[in-house]
C-alpha cells in the first residue's frame, strides 16, 4: 500500500467528542470567569500596593475632570460621568482580564449616547432622559456579558481596526463641533448630525459670549502649552482648576459665565431603570448593540496594546465578562454607558500599575476627591469643559494611524474612510454598524478569494516561492492554494486553476500544494474532482503535497482519495523527484525543454531537435503502425527487410542496438537527408519506444508512407531475449 504523505507535525484526530464536554467546558468557565475577584485577591502582594496606590491615584487625576466633561457630551448632569467613573473602574477592573485597562466614561461611547437618546422626547435636564441612559448602559452590559459568558470573544477579531480608527477620527469631529456652542454660550440645540450643528452654530456666532469664549481659548491655549512643553502634567485638570479659580476670582458666573453647579456628597445610589418600558428599549435597542459592539472593540485593542508592552496574556472572554458586569453596575447606580479609555489605560500603565487593583484605586479615590471637593465644581466654567473636550478630540484624530493604513492597505483604507464618512453624516448608531458591517463583508471577500500562486523551486532547490518572470516546466505545473476551500471559495479557485490551464496548454501534470487549506467542505471537493478530471482529459493527472491531516481525513471519506489515488499525495521532499522520474516524459525534458526548471534537470544532457514537435506527437495519437520486437526480428529475416533506424544518442547505441540498424539520433533528424525512398519500409527504435513514436510522426509528415515503430523499443526488445550487436565505443 502507498504511504500518505501528511504536513509535518499533523496527525489524524477523531471526528467527534463527547458531547457534554462543550457544556462542562462552558460551566467551568462561567463559575471561573465571576470569581475572578477572588483570583485577583488572593493573588494579591504586598509589594504591589504602593505602586498600585500611586498609579491609581495618578489615573484618578485624570478621570475625575475627563467624567465629568464626558458626561457633558452625553448632555448627562456631570454626577452621572462621576458615578460612572466610580462604580465602572472597580467592577471593570474585578471582572476584567487586562492588568491595565481602566473602564469609565469615554469620549465615543458619550457621544453615542448622545445620539440614541437624542430622539427620545425628554428634556435632556430631566429625570427620564438619566433613567434612559442607565437602561441603555443596562442593555450594553447585558449584550457583552452574555457574549462573554457564551465565550464569543473571537467575533471581535473580524472587525477591523481600520473601523475602529475611522469611527474615533469621525467622533472627534462630531465632539469638536457640538463643544463649539459650549465654549462660546451658544443656544444651539443638542444634535449629533453634523451637517444641522455646523449650520445652527454658524448661525448663532454672532450671539457668542465674550468672557466664556476667553476663558475657553485660554484653556485650549494652556492645554496646547503644556502638551508641549509639560506632557507629564495633568493638563485637564490644571486648566480646569485655574478655570474654576477665575470664575471666583472674576465673578464670571454673574456676568453670565454658565458654571457646573455644586455637586451631591453621596455614594452613588442604587436606581432602577425602567425596565419594562417595552417601547424605550425598542427605540434605544440599536444604539445599545452599537456601543457594546465598537466598546468591546476598543478595549480589547486597548488591552492587546498594553499586553504587548507587559507580556500579559489577555483573555477576550473575560474582558467581555467584566466590561458587561462594569455596564450593568453603572445602570443600576445612576451612570450611564462606559468602555476601555486608552488614554487612562496608558497612564495606569506608564505609572507603575501591576495589577487590576490600580484601577480599583483609582475609582476609590475619585469618591473621596467627590465627598472633599463638590463644593468646589460650583465654580467650574462649562466652557472651560468644552474647552478640554475640544483639545481631547483633535487627539482623538490619529492622523500617523490614518495615513499609514492609507498606504499600507487600500482595502483597509476605504473601510476606514467608509466608516469616518458614515459617522460624520449618518446616525451614529448606524455609522458603528455600517462599519462593522463593512469590515465583515471584506473579510467574507477576502476569503472567499484565495490565492493561487504559480511556484517554482528557489534558487537553491531548498523550496518553494513564487515563480515571477522565470520561465516554467512545460509539463508540470506548480500550485499552492493559500486560503480555505469552502463553498464561497470554490468557485474563485477553480476559475484562477483553469486560468493557468488555458495559460499552458502543454503542462499535462498539477502538482498542488495544500498546506495552506485549514478547511475544505463538500464544495471545494467538489472543485477538486472537476480539476482532476480536467486535467486527465488532457492526457495528465494530477498531485497534492502537504495536505493536512483533518483534511486528507476529509477526502478521505468521501471518497476523494479513492479517485485520485492514495500515490498521488507525495510528501515535500520526494514530490518533485517522484514525478521527475516516474511521471513527466523524458523525450520533452531532453529534446524539446530548454527549461532546467527543477534540481532533477541540472545534470539533464539537453539535446534540442530542430525538428518542430507538436504535442499530438508527445501524447502519441498517431496513424503510425507498431511492431512487436518479434514482429521486427521476423521481417529482419525476410527476402527484402526494413530499413532499422535507431534514433537513441550514440553512447546508447552502441552499447547496443538491432543487428544492421543504422544511427540517426532524433536531435539530427533531418527527412530530407535521408536519401532513402518515399515507399521504403522503415522501423524507428529508441530506448523505449517515446523518441522513435516523434520521429516516425516527422518522418510520415515529411511523405515517408511505410513508417512504423517497435513497440517498446530497446527495453522489450531485451526483455524478449533477442540478439543484439555491441560495439566499443569511446
Amino acid at each position: 500500500m502507498a504511504t500518505i504523505h501528511l504536513d509535518a507535525g499533523q496527525r489524524v484526530r477523531p471526528f467527534s467528542t463527547l458531547p457534554h464536554e462543550p457544556l462542562l467546558a462552558a460551566g467551568r468557565f462561567v463559575l471561573t470567569a465571576f470569581a475572578r475577584p477572588i483570583v485577583i485577591l488572593r493573588s494579591y502582594r504586598r509589594s504591589d500596593l504602593r505602586p498600585d496606590l500611586i498609579a491609581g491615584l495618578t489615573v484618578a487625576v485624570v478621570l475625575l475632570p475627563q467624567a465629568i466633561a464626558y458626561a457633558l457630551i452625553a448632555d448627562l448632569p456631570p454626577v452621572v460621568g462621576l458615578y460612572t467613573a466610580i462604580v465602572a473602574a472597580i467592577v471593570g477592573a474585578l471582572w476584567g482580564s487586562s492588568a491595565h485597562l481602566h473602564t469609565g466614561p469615554t469620549n465615543a461611547a458619550s457621544l453615542l449616547v448622545l445620539s440614541t437618546l437624542a430622539v427620545l422626547p425628554y428634556g435632556h435636564d430631566s429625570q427620564a432622559y438619566v433613567a434612559a441612559a442607565s437602561l441603555m448602559a443596562l442593555m450594553v452590559g447585558l449584550f457583552r456579558l452574555a457574549m462573554g459568558v457564551f465565550r464569543l470573544g473571537v467575533l471581535v477579531n473580524f472587525v477591523s481596526d481600520s473601523v475602529v480608527v475611522g469611527f474615533t477620527a469621525g467622533a472627534g469631529v462630531l465632539i469638536m463641533f457640538n463643544q463649539v456652542k459650549h465654549l462660546l454660550r451658544l443656544s444651539v440645540p443638542s444634535d449629533p448630525g453634523l451637517i444641522d450643528t455646523v449650520r445652527n452654530t454658524l448661525l448663532q456666532l454672532p450671539a457668542a459670549h465674550a468672557p466664556s469664549m476667553l476663558v475657553g481659548l485660554g484653556v485650549i491655549a494652556l492645554l496646547v502649552m503644556l502638551r508641549h512643553f509639560r506632557p507629564s502634567w495633568p493638563g485637564p485638570l490644571i486648566g480646569i482648576i485655574l478655570a474654576g479659580a477665575t470664575v471666583w476670582l472674576l465673578q464670571l458666573d454673574a456676568k453670565g459665565v454658565h458654571v457646573v453647579g455644586a455637586l451631591p456628597r453621596d455614594l452613588p445610589p442604587f436606581t432602577l431603570p425602567p425596565l419594562f418600558d417595552l417601547h424605550l428599549i425598542g427605540q434605544i435597542s440599536s444604539g445599545a448593540l452599537a456601543v457594546a459592539a465598537i466598546g468591546l472593540v476598543e478595549a480589547m485593542s486597548i488591552a492587546r496594546a498594553i499586553s504587548g508592552l507587559t507580556g500579559q496574556r489577555i483573555n477576550s472572554n473575560q474582558e467581555f465578562v467584566g466590561q458587561g458586569l462594569a455596564n450593568i453596575a453603572a445602570g443600576l447606580f445612576s451612570g450611564y454607558t462606559c468602555s476601555g479609555s486608552f488614554t487612562r489605560s496608558a497612564v495606569n500603565y506608564r505609572a507603575g500599575a501591576r495589577t487590576a487593583m490600580s484601577s480599583v484605586f483609582s475609582g476609590i479615590f475619585v469618591l473621596l476627591a467627590m465627598f472633599l471637593f463638590a463644593p468646589l465644581a460650583a465654580y467650574i466654567p462649562r466652557t472651560s469643559l468644552a474647552a478640554v473636550l475640544i483639545v481631547i478630540a483633535w487627539g482623538m484624530i490619529d492622523r500617523k494611524q490614518m495615513v499609514h493604513i492609507w498606504r499600507t492597505s487600500r482595502a483597509e483604507g476605504w473601510i476606514m474612510v467608509a466608516t469616518l464618512g458614515a459617522t460624520l453624516l449618518l446616525p451614529l448608531e448606524f455609522a458603528v454598524l455600517t462599519g462593522i458591517l463593512v469590515s465583515l463583508a471584506y473579510y467574507v471577500l477576502q476569503k472567499s478569494m484565495p490565492r493561487v500562486l504559480d511556484m517554482a523551486p528557489t534558487p537553491d532547490f531548498r523550496h518553494f516561492e513564487e515563480r515571477g518572470e522565470r520561465d516554467p516546466c512545460p509539463q508540470l505545473g506548480v500550485l499552492s492554494i493559500v486560503g480555505d476551500l469552502y463553498f464561497g471559495a470554490a468557485p474563485n479557485v477553480e476559475e484562477a486553476l483553469r486560468r493557468h490551464m488555458a495559460a499552458f496548454p502543454d503542462q499535462r501534470y498539477l502538482l498542488l500544494r495544500m498546506h495552506n487549506v485549514t478547511h475544505l467542505d463538500i464544495s471545494g471537493l467538489h472543485m477538486l474532482e472537476t480539476i482532476v478530471r480536467a486535467y486527465r482529459e488532457r492526457g495528465g493527472d494530477v498531485y497534492i503535497m502537504k495536505v493536512r491531516a483533518s483534511i486528507y481525513e476529509f477526502m478521505k471519506t468521501a471518497g476523494f482519495v479513492e479517485l485520485l489515488g492514495e500515490d498521488h499525495f507525495l510528501s515535500e521532499e520526494k514530490a518533485i523527484s517522484h514525478l521527475f522520474y516516474h511521471v513527466l516524459d523524458p523525450v520533452v525534458c531532453i529534446y524539446e525543454c530548454p527549461v532546467r526548471a527543477f534540481y532533477e534537470c541540472q545534470n539533464l544532457p539537453k539535446m534540442l531537435t530542430p525538428v518542430p514537435v507538436c504535442r499530438d506527437m508527445r501524447l502519441g495519437a498517431s496513424r503510425v503502425e507498431s511492431l512487436s520486437p518479434v514482429d521486427v526480428w521476423v521481417a529482419l529475416h525476410q527476402p527484402q527487410p526494413p530499413v532499422v533506424i535507431d534514433v537513441r544518442e550514440p553512447r546508447e547505441f552502441h552499447r547496443g542496438h538491432i543487428p544492421g540498424a543504422r544511427l540517426l539520433s532524433l536531435s539530427r533528424l533531418d527527412a530530407q537527408q535521408l536519401n532513402l525512398d518515399k515507399e521504403t519500409s522503415i522501423v524507428l527504435v529508441c530506448r523505449t519506444g517515446r523518441r522513435s513514436r516523434i520521429a516516425a510522426q516527422v518522418l510520415s509528415a515529411a511523405g515517408y508512407r511505410n513508417v512504423r515503430n517497435m513497440e517498446g523499443g530497446m527495453a522489450a526488445w531485451e526483455a524478449a531475449g533477442l540478439l543484439e550487436a555491441i560495439e566499443e565505443f569511446v
